[in-house]
């Protein structure tokens, strides 16, 4: 079956995955939104989501103690739910933001000029349009919470509107990156407690040095081009000590993860998905060959793993504190 990305189909889109079940299930006209919302890549939106799962997750087995009941340990389903729809929502208006912003600069690269917008498949107006659409399906999610849940996630639309003009201006466009990818950590807790206190901050901290580290991965698949439009990023500036950078970043993501979950009391099991979570950045940064593209999207796509590991870290901690007493 012919599909967006066949080499005669209209409407080819180079950066696209081949033969993603999006284009089988969607009619050929959605295809560009699709392409918009990067609904075929959902990477991003699982990157969007961990943060606000391990916030959910760590607000559940904050201050435990042994024998309480199970279900108070452990996320919301609902909560999970809710973020999951929020995550993917937020992300495809988002994306979509990005590409009206940046039409002029993806027109000039090679991996992005087939995009549905450079490339005349759909138009700025509707483009506009079907962001609309998707930032009231996020509304919608948002205002399932309390009231200052609902403000804080309002607060972040501020960062994520600046985000596309960074790269432009500053060699640190995936710090503000990470600032909007990490507000999840804020959320999950405002959502359980209805504040923030230091367990919450110090995920956040550490979720936004996460976030630089695995773009700058990513980064690095883009840096002859972006070095042409004149586009910055932080690929760009660690150049040959990327490595270093990574160490760097990765290890002081951990400890500030370290430092949420002490300051939440978190149960022992959680420090072990930390640990195993550790192990798999160290790997990134070891293996990592940055004048390979197709390894740098290989990797930064690997932290989809060190999500469930934090994540399932928590949850196990919860069930442990639940079952201790029987142990």
């Amino acid at each position: 079956m012919e599909t967006i990305q066949s080499r005669t189909g209209q409407g080819r889109v180079a950066d696209a995955p081949s033969g993603h079940w999006v284009y089988r299930a969607l009619p050929r006209g959605m295809w560009p939104y699709a392409q918009l919302a990067r609904w075929d890549r959902p990477i991003g939106w699982w990157l969007l989501l961990w943060p606000c799962w391990w916030s959910t997750a760590l607000a559940a087995t904050a201050f435990a103690r042994p024998g309480d009941a199970l279900l108070t340990l452990l996320p919301s389903p609902l909560t999970l739910v809710l973020f999951l729809i929020g995550a993917v929502a937020m992300r495809g208006a988002g994306c979509t933001y990005n590409d009206i912003v940046d039409e002029s600069i993806d027109a000039e690269v090679e991996r992005t000029r087939s995009r549905p917008l450079p490339s005349g498949q759909v138009t700025r107006r509707q483009a506009w349009i079907f962001l609309i659409v998707q930032a009231l399906a996020g509304l919608a999610v948002l205002l399932q919470f309390n009231g200052f849940a609902i403000v804080l996630g309002l607060c972040s639309l501020a960062v994520v509107a600046v985000y596309p003009f960074m790269k432009r201006i500053t060699n640190w466009p995936q710090l503000v990156l990470g600032l909007a990818f990490s507000w999840g950590a804020l959320m999950g807790w405002a959502v359980e407690f209805g504040d923030l206190e230091g367990p919450a901050i110090m995920l956040y901290l550490g979720s936004i040095l996460w976030v630089i580290g695995y773009d700058t991965i990513y980064a690095h698949q883009d840096k002859e081009d972006d070095a042409i439009v004149g586009v910055h990023s932080t690929a760009r500036l660690f150049g040959e000590n990327t490595k270093i950078w990574l160490t760097g970043l990765y290890g002081f993501a951990l400890m500030f993860f370290a430092i949420a979950f002490a300051a939440a009391e978190a149960p022992m099991p959680a420090l072990a998905g930390l640990v195993a979570a550790g192990a798999h950045m160290a790997r990134q940064v070891y293996v990592l060959d940055i004048d390979n593209p197709a390894q740098c999207l290989r990797l930064f796509h690997s932290n989809k793993v060190v999500g469930w590991l934090i994540f399932l870290g928590l949850v196990a901690g919860g069930a442990w504190m639940a079952l201790k007493p029987m142990l």
